[in-house]
């Protein structure tokens, strides 16, 4: 059925504006798309099968103008508008398949809407994951334009807008990858002591040393929680919790007092101190642009003036994260000491190398810090639009 013009917006069972799950023959080998193939509205991977040997899953043949809804964990929004010129594309049954009779791009948006996925998730079974069955599926309600010439021009601007937001994310990624081949690169690989690439005018090899021969380990503590006089103050104080993705840290969610600092093992770091979280999740980084403190979940390192960049070894991350896992232990959770990492070896070149290749490795991070601003900016964007153009 396609409504007329006129027709205004109004209540819809999803299976009155789509076919859901039409019979098909599928052909002796096909490009199979599983639940992991699907990442936001992109189609990221598939695979080729044959007929006798795919999966029992495999049986969703695609054509152009299909949405495949997410039928499993649906709260992940991993849906997707079918728009490739091939007929041998095999979707999983973890999806439900709409064939709509309205808009395609239109219903993906709809199918995608915060407030529809509620609905979804309302009538999922499963407590790990969540699912629901095409038939209840297709009972749900959406609310509606009948008015074909604007579903096309909502569909039209809101392909718009995934265009854009996946250029970004294919940007982005393309930065991280650069990154990481440039740290492959520039750093000394097993059993080597020079670099692969080396700016101009530096030469000879690297020589090895122990972390706490540069710089100084520094564990933290708790003042306790029960004494008001030791909270509340002015010196930040850290937890593992806020070192996320973010380079650099200036505040803290918590701050002790002078009496809280003096009365347990917490201690002052200063500016350019990398965080290391050393247990519950060993190798997480961030950089101080503000002297703080930190709690008993991290073993700091403060580099030595004039023998250790700070830019340098944060850009080692990897390096301190693996050594840390695996020299750590313990029976609840694996946890590194301090005097571990002070032993961990690792090849330095002298300090104008190691400021030169700080340098070179922030203005990357800048980048991807930049390119994740506007992709996330983008999202933000999305997520507005769907709230004020869907009732």
């Amino acid at each position: 059925m396609v409504y007329p013009h006129t027709y205004a917006w109004g209540q819809r069972k999803l299976g009155e504006v789509a076919e859901f799950n039409p019979r098909s023959v599928l052909p002796i080998s096909f490009e199979y798309v599983d639940l992991e193939s699907v990442v936001g509205t992109s189609l990221i991977s598939h695979r080729t099968e044959s007929k006798n040997t795919a999966p029992s899953r495999a049986q969703r043949l695609a054509k152009k103008g299909d949405v495949f809804f997410q039928t499993v964990r649906p709260y992940q929004q991993n849906n997707y508008l079918f728009d490739l010129p091939h007929e041998n594309f095999v979707f999983s049954t973890g999806y439900a398949q709409l064939r709509p009779n309205i808009d395609s791009y239109y219903l993906l948006c709809l199918l995608q809407e915060d407030k529809f996925v509620a609905r979804v998730l309302d009538n999922c079974t499963g407590t790990s994951y969540p699912a629901i069955n095409s038939t209840i599926l297709s009972e749900i309600e959406i609310y509606a334009s009948g008015d074909t010439a604007e579903q096309t021009a909502i569909g039209e601007f809101f392909h718009t807008l995934d265009t854009t937001i996946t250029l970004h994310q294919r940007k982005l990624d393309g930065l991280r990858e650069l990154k990481r081949g440039y740290l492959q690169l520039m750093f000394p690989q097993a059993g080597e002591r020079v670099p692969k690439v080396r700016f101009s005018g530096f030469n000879g090899e690297w020589v090895e040393r122990e972390l706490g021969e540069v710089a100084d380990i520094i564990g933290g503590g708790t003042p306790s929680t029960s004494n008001d006089t030791y909270w509340n103050g002015d010196i930040d104080w850290y937890a593992p919790a806020e070192i996320g993705e973010q380079i650099y840290l200036g505040g803290s969610i918590r701050r002790i007092t002078e009496l809280g600092l003096r009365d347990s093992s917490a201690k002052i770091l200063p500016i350019g101190t990398i965080l290391f979280t050393s247990r519950a999740g060993i190798g997480n980084t961030a950089i101080l642009t503000k002297s703080g403190a930190t709690n008993q979940g991290f073993q700091s390192i403060v580099p030595h003036d004039n023998e250790l960049d700070s830019y340098f070894i944060f850009s080692r991350t990897h390096e301190l994260k693996k050594y840390g896992e695996t020299v750590g232990a313990g029976s609840t959770f694996v946890e590194v000491s301090g005097k571990q990492m002070a032993r961990m070896p690792i090849l330095i070149p002298q300090i104008s190398e190691q400021g030169a290749i700080g340098e070179f490795f922030k203005n990357f991070d800048e980048q991807i810090t930049t390119q994740t601003e506007k992709l996330e900016q983008l999202r933000q964007l999305k997520a507005a639009f769907l709230q004020r153009m869907f009732i």
